[in-house]
């Protein structure tokens, strides 16, 4: 997915787009969701009909497209209906030449999967193509699967409600609109018939249940009482024309059961006309009557829920199913963990199996959704069998159902894979005559009722990675802006004030580079849980990036502000223990509060980022925001604009520093210094600007135009007859220094002078940020015929075993050390190693910041190679350089 789009954002923009099953239009939304967040060029989703694709949404280059018919031979698709994803990452035409859909939307890659039904069967296909070679990452395919899952099951709930609505439309012809059917009652109290014509009855493509005639049975009203005259005038042509007929029963016993009978055979005649007797035969078919009412009882229930999604469709459910097989209870439930053969114990879930109420009715009333383990109950027996009847057997033994209950039937749900999901089952207190109408409807509707319940399972995935952080369990950066900006509209509300503390935990990044992400993601797992267990009642925590975390306070006073920061304080400040490793973490924290600091959400969200980047700076990095931050915000980013300007209209300068050794006093060599002088501000002080080029992403273009600059000048002085003795040292960033291909960047990019003119320096925490990668490009920058030196040495963290294996010639002793050496014991022993070190190694030594000639004369005799400082000299222009520094460079 698009770099700019997080996993969260793209699972939440997701649901988003797949919250409304049923809307008319889900397959537009959905098709312009996944371009939006595949960012593809084309989306289509299709029904798959008897080698045909008949699309129901297409999104094309933006805009959606009218909906076609295409035959699926020939093409990408045709593989897709076997079921299966499809992969083209790149020449999809070439390999499909037939398929003139590619060739007109410019398609270079495809990537297709099946929608199913909860059997398995195939429904239709979801395929998204690219005018671009495509290769979807781990996320994507996430996203597509469940995708696929939502619109298999929203194509087969149209097909169902299609069907339901047509065979009710048959229905209602079939009873009032057909000619030739009518109704005839006989003088046996017994029973009552109806006459239908043989082609009418034929038509029904339903025959009648029966039952015997000689039951006691009273009349059930089947045609309309409009249709009554048409119906007697139906008989009568029919017994006119001596046709052969079918006559039906629709009888209702004493225990109130409706049952059906039918004979065939022709009328006959008495000599006055009238029909004396039926001369045929009766067939008894009983069971064809138990499969009329299972028929009866689905279309009930799918007519009750086929509108519905989520909850609502269970509540719905549970509550026909048990009043249609007078059930005293029932209920359906979501297995906790996935159930089955093969049960293992999951992060956050129990090893032994429970279950999730979703939905449960006992004697009509609606009880409480509750957890409840498994094992020991009867229930249990449902993980392994798909269908469980009990007659006469003891309770299953859930809490709140009838303890008296001696009958039940339990369904095993499961996904379109063939796990387990849930649980559907009815319970009585007195078994039923028999269980065949009740297992066979739950036989039946177990399908849809799994595909619901892994729709909504797919949905709280979904959730969970739009509004879940992976690594600690905690809401993340989208969940918790929006609880801020809810729990923001309470303080207004109520009146109360409301703290938002921002924490970030200090060298961080040094834990992950030295020890790994898999050692730091688990150590951020363990911090989290520290301070989720530091929380106070209706305090709200949160992850938002990789080190920083983010803290809601209500009612907040100062007192209950100021005992949060000392729990979290104390929370991240106690060691962790790790692998043997043991850590110590400090953490900055910036406050800011509702209304005192500000009114709206995202005004209180940036005045406590503010005051976390000034926590940063303190020393007990603990910062409350301050109206005048605001200021110093505004002129960064004001800095920042006019930067960025500056270097690209190269209205940047160069000042050098010479270079001198210490034994001879000669000049050797010099450093280049970026200078800025904006028009307006004046002079910009480089101590302020490069740290801020660091943060905003500017450096490696500053960095750039340095190197640049610095061989242009090399050159125009060369012209000008002069060369520098020595080289020419240049600054080279950490953001420059990771890039793979810098070999071949700062030969482009000093290409008017000699490689052997130019040093270049890089900051020891630089270094050693990646050691390995850092060795081989020093190494490649060596034979490429520059020198190299390490900068600021001994201030950062250096390993003396790759530290022989860099590639480099000198170390550069940081001024803080030089600046104190005269009178300060420990910096003057640290001068003194690292000389020693450096000689050991064959390398050199550069002191900056000289200021004296006492510092000068005892790095001298320390055995210093070369020292720069105002005391040799102050960085000027390349002109007043030349100038002051001409007869040392001399001549060409």
């Amino acid at each position: 997915m698009p770099a700019r789009i997080t996993a969260e954002e793209a699972f939440r923009r997701l649901a988003e787009g797949l919250g409304h099953s049923g809307a008319v239009n889900f397959f537009d939304t959905l098709v312009e969701r996944l371009a939006q967040l595949l960012a593809t060029d084309h989306v289509l989703i299709a029904r798959v009909c008897e080698g045909e694709a008949h699309t129901l949404a297409v999104w094309s280059r933006g805009h959606h497209r009218p909906n076609i018919q295409y035959p699926l031979a020939g093409t990408p698709c045709e593989a897709v209906t076997y079921q299966q994803a499809c992969l083209h990452p790149r020449d999809v035409q070439a390999r499909f030449p037939q398929d003139v859909m590619l060739q007109e939307l410019g398609a270079e890659s495809y990537l297709g999967l099946p929608l199913l039904t909860v059997d398995g069967d195939l429904l239709g296909l979801l395929a998204v193509l690219a005018n671009r070679p495509m290769a979807p990452s781990d996320q994507e395919h996430e996203l597509l699967r469940i995708a696929a899952i939502q619109a298999g099951a929203e194509l087969g709930r149209r097909e169902a409600e299609h069907a339901l609505r047509a065979s009710e439309r048959r229905l209602e012809t079939l009873l009032n609109h057909l000619p030739g059917m009518a109704y005839r009652c006989l003088n046996d109290a017994n029973w009552t018939m109806l006459l239908v014509s043989q082609g009418a009855a034929e038509l029904t493509g339903h025959p009648p249940e029966a039952l015997t005639h000689n039951r006691r049975v009273s009349y059930v009203e089947l045609i309309h009482p409009d249709d009554r005259q048409r119906v007697d005038d139906a008989v009568q042509e029919a017994v006119a024309r001596r046709e052969p007929f079918r006559v039906v029963y629709r009888l209702q016993t004493a225990d109130g059961h409706l049952r059906w009978m039918w004979e065939q055979g022709q009328a006959i005649f008495d000599a006055t006309g009238r029909v004396d007797c039926l001369e045929g035969f009766i067939t008894d078919v009983t069971e064809q009557q138990e499969a009329q009412r299972v028929q009866e009882a689905v279309t009930q229930v799918a007519a009750a829920v086929s509108s519905r999604t989520g909850d609502d469709y269970f509540h719905q459910l549970v509550s026909t199913l048990t009043r249609l097989l007078e059930a005293d209870a029932g209920f359906v439930a979501l297995l906790e963990p996935v159930a089955g053969a093969n049960r293992e114990a999951t992060p956050g879930h129990p090893a032994e199996p429970s279950m999730n109420l979703v939905s449960a009715l006992v004697d009509g009333r609606p009880l409480e959704r509750y957890r409840a383990a498994l094992a020991g109950t009867p229930v249990a027996a449902l993980l392994d069998e798909q269908e469980i009847m009990q007659r006469q057997a003891r309770a299953p033994g859930l809490p709140g159902f009838p303890a008296d209950t001696r009958a039940w039937i339990g369904r095993r749900l499961d996904d379109a894979q063939g796990k387990p999901i849930g649980l559907l089952m009815v319970m009585y207190r007195q078994p039923p005559e028999t269980d065949a109408f009740a297992t066979s409807v739950l036989r039946i509707l177990s399908n849809g009722a799994a595909a619901e319940l892994e729709r909504r399972g797919d949905h709280q995935r979904m959730h969970q990675l739009a509004y879940t952080d992976g690594t600690t369990g905690l809401p993340n950066r989208i969940r918790f802006m929006e609880d801020l900006n809810r729990q923001r509209q309470a303080a207004e509300r109520e009146q109360t004030p409301l703290a938002l503390l921002l924490l970030d935990i200090r060298r961080f990044k040094e834990i992950n580079d030295t020890h790994g992400y898999r050692v730091g993601d688990r150590l951020l797992a363990a911090l989290a849980a520290r301070l989720r267990r530091a929380l106070a009642p209706h305090e709200t925590l949160a992850r938002l990036s990789n080190d920083e975390f983010a803290l809601l306070v209500p009612r907040a006073t100062a007192t209950t502000v100021e005992e949060c920061l000392t729990r979290m304080r104390r929370s991240v400040g106690r060691p962790f223990n790790l692998d043997q490793h043991r850590f110590s973490l400090t953490v900055s924290i910036g406050t800011a509060q509702y209304p005192r600091d500000a009114v709206s959400s995202e005004d209180l969200f940036k005045f406590a980022s503010i005051a976390l980047y000034h926590a940063k700076q303190h020393t007990d990095g603990t910062c409350p925001f301050d109206a005048t931050m605001t200021q110093a915000l505004q002129r960064r980013q004001q800095m920042t604009e006019r930067l960025h300007c500056a270097i690209g209209e190269r209205r940047l300068a160069l000042h050098y520093q010479p270079k001198f050794d210490l034994a001879t006093g000669r000049l050797v060599g010099a450093e280049a210094l970026c200078r800025w002088h904006d028009e307006e501000w004046g002079w910009i002080s480089p101590g302020e600007f490069i740290p801020l080029a660091e943060e905003r992403g500017l450096i490696r273009l500053l960095g750039d135009w340095v190197l640049e600059e610095a061989a242009h000048q090399l050159a125009a002085w060369r012209r000008d007859g002069m060369a520098l003795p020595g080289r020419l040292s240049i600054n080279v960033s950490a953001q420059q220094f990771a890039d793979p291909d810098l070999v071949r960047r700062i030969a482009s990019l000093t290409r008017h002078t000699p490689a052997s003119a130019i040093d270049l320096e890089l900051t020891e925490s630089d270094v050693m940020h990646d050691a390995e990668q850092a060795i081989e490009i020093t190494r490649s920058l060596r034979d490429a015929g520059y020198t190299l030196s390490i900068d600021d040495f001994g201030t950062g963290y250096s390993s003396l075993a790759y530290l022989r294996r860099f590639a480099a010639d000198t170390l550069k002793i940081d001024l803080s050390f030089v600046r104190e050496m005269l009178d300060g014991p420990h910096d003057h022993a640290i001068v003194e190693t690292i000389i020693a070190m450096a000689r050991s190694l064959g390398m050199q030594t550069v002191a900056e910041g000289v200021e004296t000639p006492e510092q000068a004369r005892k790095l001298a005799r320390l055995g210093c190679d070369q020292a720069q400082g105002f005391h040799f000299g102050r960085p000027l222009p390349p002109a007043d350089f030349a100038a002051t520094w001409g007869s040392a460079m001399g001549s060409q």
